[in-house]
């Protein structure tokens, strides 16, 4: 059977544009360019517990065997939710299969028909697929620019034929505590405050801020002590924590809600025993490895203070993050640094168009703790020579 032309085509378009996705092959280049911030996924130790602990409890099983709602719900879940819900001050917590998974299971069946999703312009695909899922009416407001959210939300509420008091309707505000690719932060205290004035709930996803931001890396929202005031969290471990799989953490109530309306929840596999157990020792890692999380944060400073000296910043988003993005338009122009970086033993990867807006393309470079000061020193001056 033939393909079909107009799929052809819009492959055409994209090498047309220089934009074609490939799958990249494994390579032995110094790493800027994995989400494996404190190096967590190949961390030695947590490999071995991991095992061990599957031998002491003899679970002697490759897979879940079916959804946590038939089958799968093995005992290493409830002590790895427990787990991860005191970890972040929680009353609960309940494991996705993905990131992805977790945010379009709750983005679709949280908020209802009447209610309002407002979301920062720049939230991830996997928010704005949910979203697209929902009932509710939703609109995006400017990245990180809460005039323009506070100025929706009285416009809403004057417009609206509905009255949320009466009828029970709810605006939901979602961001990101880290922006997968500026690798900035929103002002989260103010976040909350605007979102304490209307009552609304507050949705915030911090899978590039687990094992970043916190004494223990518990995220940028424990960090400033606001856990109370936000509604769920979506804490994803396949960056951090090295692993696989995601977490929402909330209410009793909204627990018992997923269980039994997020689709991407209920229709699924559940994870293995292996899987589950990695994520709980990671966990515990997190409260051990203080001195690996100290070294990947002076790791930042660090980059950061080189691009300042080597003129680099003003082409720098500005980010005190382990992601690092120095904008670089057009898909060819970008494509052809970073392979130059690349041929020099350096792992940065190139965003392109339509990942990101044109004008907009960039190289991303996401910093680890296992990455040397001589290894930053170095990639950033390849860089200055290679744009001025």
């Amino acid at each position: 059977m033939k393909f079909p032309k107009n799929l052809a085509a819009k492959l055409e378009i994209r090498k047309q544009n220089n934009a074609l996705r490939k799958l990249a092959a494994s390579n032995n280049l110094i790493d800027f360019s994995s989400n494996d911030y404190i190096g967590f996924s190949k961390n030695k130790a947590i490999f071995e517990e991991t095992h061990q602990y599957l031998i002491n409890a003899n679970c002697i099983q490759n897979g879940a065997t079916g959804s946590r709602l038939i089958s799968g719900n093995h005992n290493v879940y409830q002590e790895a939710e427990t787990y991860i819900a005191n970890f972040h001050q929680a009353e609960t917590a309940l494991i996705f299969n993905s990131g992805y998974d977790a945010n379009v299971g709750f983005f679709s069946s949280v908020p209802q028909k009447g209610d309002l999703i407002l979301y920062d312009e720049l939230c991830h695909a996997s928010i704005r697929d949910g979203i697209q899922l929902s009932n509710a009416k939703s609109y995006k407001f400017k990245h990180n620019d809460f005039e323009d959210l506070e100025k929706k939300i009285v416009n809403f509420n004057g417009n609206s034929n509905d009255n949320f008091n009466e009828n029970d309707s709810i605006i939901y505000i979602v961001t990101e505590t880290v922006f997968s690719m500026d690798g900035d932060c929103p002002n989260m205290e103010e976040l909350v405050a605007v979102s304490e004035k209307y009552n609304c709930c507050l949705v915030v996803d911090e899978a590039h801020a687990l094992g970043v931001f916190g004494e223990n890396g518990e995220g940028l929202v424990q960090m400033l002590g606001l856990q109370s005031k936000v509604f769920a969290r979506i804490m994803t471990f396949g960056k951090g924590l090295g692993c696989h799989g995601a977490a929402i953490v909330g209410s009793h109530e909204l627990k018992e809600y997923l269980v039994n309306f997020a689709r991407s929840f209920i229709y699924t596999t559940g994870l293995s025993p292996h899987s589950v157990v990695t994520i709980l020792v990671a966990y515990q890692h997190l409260k051990s490895e203080k001195q690996t999380i100290e070294n990947f944060r002076k790791n930042i400073v660090h980059f950061n203070q080189e691009k300042n000296l080597l003129g680099l910043k003003p082409m720098f988003v500005r980010s005190k993050s382990a992601i690092q993005s120095a904008i670089i338009p057009g898909n060819q122009n970008v494509k052809s640094i970073a392979g130059q970086l690349q041929e020099k033993g350096f792992d940065v990867k190139a965003i392109l168009s339509p990942t990101v807006p044109e004008g907009q393309e960039r190289l991303r470079f996401c910093l680890h703790s296992y990455n040397s000061r001589e290894e930053i020193s170095e990639v950033l001056a390849l860089l200055s020579t290679f744009v001025f």
